[in-house]
C-alpha cells in the first residue's frame, strides 16, 4: 500500500515543465506583480519577455536584405505579435531584432516560439548565409533547464552509485543499498509529483498560498536529489544499522529488523520532524521559489522518513529474512571489512584470558631485556 501511495503521488511528476518563474508568479499585492500586470495589459503578455533575434550575416552577400528575409519569416510565425526593424552594427554585418510573443515569457506557447525560430534558423543560413541566433529571459530558460536536465543523470548515477558501494561495505550486503537507493529515488519523485501538483496543476494553490501557477522551477530536481539523499542516507543508517548489529550478534533476521526498529525509530523520527519543521517554515514565504523549495523539500522528507524508511524499509527486511544480509563470497574477500557492529572486537574480549596470558609474559620479557 505504501508503495502504490507513493507512485499514485508520482504520477503528475510526467508532466513536469521546467523554468524559471518571473514576476508573473510573485504575489498580486508586490510591486513587481503590479507592474507585469500593467505592462502585460498596456502592450501585450510578451512586452514582459521579449525575445532578441541577432542576424550574423558576415557569410551573406546582402546583409540588409537577409535581414528582412529573417522578419518575414519569424512574422509568419504562429504565436508572434510583432517584430521590430532590423537594427545594424556600425559594420552593417550584424543585426538585431525585437520579437514580442502574443502570450507571457514562462507559458509553454513562448518557449515553443523560440523551438520554431531555432528550427528556421538552419533553412535561413542556406537561403541568406546567416546564422540566426535567439536569446531573451525565454530563451535562457529553455537553455538552462536543457542544461541541468543534461546533468542530472550523470548527478543521479555518480552520487547513488558512491552511496551504494558506502552502504554496501558497511552492511556487508547487496540488496539493503539497492533497496536504500530505489526507496529514495521513489520518495523523490513522489515529492516532485506533490510538486507539480500544487505549483504547476493548482491544486490545494489557496491552501499553500499559491497565487500562480507555472512551471516549476529549473534547479529544483537537482537540488531536491542533492539534499534528500543526504537526509535519507542518514535516516537509513540510522535505522539499518541496528538491525545489522541485532542479525550479527545472533538474533534471528525477524527479530533482528524489530530490534533494530525498536531503538532506531525514535532517532529517525526526531531527525524528520525537525528538518520537516525547517523546511515548512519556508512555506510561508511570499517568494514562490523559496515556497516551491520548502514544500518540496517538507514533503520529500516526510515521504521518506515516514513512508519509505518507517514502513516499507522493515517490510521489505522482514520479508528478505537472511537473504537481506547476503554478500557474494567474492565481494566480500574484496571489501575492507569495517566492522560497525563491533563483532570483531567482541570476539577478541570473548576469548579465554589463558590465551592471552602469553603474550604478556612475552611482553614482559621483552621489557625486562
Amino acid at each position: 500500500m505504501a508503495v502504490l501511495g507513493l507512485g499514485a503521488a508520482a504520477l503528475p511528476a510526467t508532466s513536469l515543465e521546467l523554468g524559471l518563474p518571473d514576476d508573473g508568479s510573485q504575489p498580486v499585492s508586490s510591486q513587481k506583480r503590479q507592474a507585469y500586470d500593467m505592462i502585460s495589459e498596456g502592450f501585450g503578455p510578451g512586452y514582459n519577455g521579449p525575445l532578441m533575434v541577432v542576424v550574423d550575416a558576415k557569410g551573406s552577400d546582402d546583409a540588409k536584405g537577409a535581414a528582412q528575409q529573417v522578419i518575414k519569416t519569424i512574422t509568419g510565425l504562429d504565436g508572434v505579435a510583432g517584430v521590430s526593424p532590423a537594427t545594424f552594427n556600425k559594420a552593417g554585418d550584424t543585426a538585431t531584432l525585437t520579437v514580442l510573443s502574443k502570450y507571457k515569457p514562462s507559458s509553454i506557447d513562448t518557449e515553443n516560439l523560440v523551438g520554431d525560430i531555432r528550427d528556421k534558423a538552419s533553412g535561413l543560413r542556406s537561403d541568406t548565409g546567416a546564422e540566426v541566433l535567439v536569446t531573451g529571459q525565454t530563451a535562457m530558460n529553455i537553455d538552462i533547464s536543457q542544461k541541468l536536465n543534461d546533468a542530472l543523470v550523470p548527478y543521479l548515477v555518480l552520487v547513488v552509485g558512491l552511496a551504494f558501494l558506502l552502504l554496501m561495505v558497511v552492511f556487508r550486503s547487496v540488496l539493503v543499498p539497492l533497496k536504500a537507493a530505489l526507496g529514495f529515488l521513489l520518495s523523490v519523485v513522489a515529492a516532485l509529483g506533490a510538486v507539480v501538483a500544487v505549483f504547476q496543476w493548482g491544486w490545494l494553490a489557496d491552501l499553500f498560498g499559491v497565487e500562480e501557477t507555472g512551471p516549476i522551477m529549473s534547479m529544483m530536481p537537482i537540488f531536491m536529489i542533492g539534499v534528500v539523499f543526504g537526509l535519507a542516507m542518514d535516516y537509513e543508517v540510522f535505522l539499518v544499522t541496528r538491525m545489522r548489529e541485532a542479525y550479527v550478534h545472533g538474533e534471528r533476521p525477524g527479530q533482528a529488523v524489530v530490534t533494530g526498529f525498536r531503538h532506531g525509530a525514535r532517532v529517525v523520527t526526531a531527525a524528520a520532524v525537525i528538518m520537516i519543521s525547517v523546511f515548512a517554515g519556508f512555506i510561508g514565504s511570499s517568494e514562490s521559489m523559496i515556497k516551491m523549495i520548502g514544500f518540496g523539500l517538507a514533503t520529500a522528507v516526510l515521504f521518506d522518513a515516514f513512508v519509505v524508511r518507517m514502513a516499507i524499509v522493515p517490510a521489505v527486511l522482514a520479508l528478505l529474512g537472511k537473504a537481506a544480509w547476503w554478500l557474494p563470497r567474492w565481494l566480500d574477500r574484496a571489501l575492507p571489512n569495517v566492522d560497525v557492529e563491533g563483532e570483531g572486537l567482541r570476539k577478541q574480549l570473548e576469548q579465554p584470558s589463558g590465551a592471552q596470558q602469553p603474550d604478556r609474559d612475552s611482553d614482559a620479557e621483552l621489557t625486562r631485556v
